[in-house]
């Protein structure tokens, strides 16, 4: 792998799911998030433009940190390099697997 690692993160939000290339990913502080940080868009030199990932990029133009619920967290991936970011919207019927929404807290002992 690269010295610097580069993360596949894919995430359920408002009906899509979100697959973004990051820098850093971190466990939050906040209880049940995931930080994704330094977000990477491919820089296209040429004439061809991929609308999708042009919106992504305006979605998340100015964010430093995004903070992505765990149990919306589909997969985590450490890639070699970058593809491209998308957001798929779902189909009514759709199923996305996700981790347990359970989160138990702290016991009472």
């Amino acid at each position: 792998m690269a010295s610097n690692p580069i993360y596949k993160v894919i995430f359920y939000n408002q009906n899509q799911v979100y697959e973004v290339f990051a820098q850093a990913i971190y466990q939050s502080e906040m209880y049940g998030f995931i930080e994704v940080e330094e977000l990477i868009f491919g820089e296209r030199s040429g004439l061809l433009v991929d609308p999708a990932e042009e919106k992504l990029k305006g979605e998340f133009a100015g964010v430093k940190r995004s903070y992505v619920p765990m149990q919306s967290v589909i997969r985590i991936d450490e890639v070699e390099k970058e593809g491209t970011a998308k957001a798929t919207d779902l189909k009514s019927g759709d199923k996305v697997a996700q981790f347990p929404s359970f989160m138990p807290g702290p016991s009472s002992d």
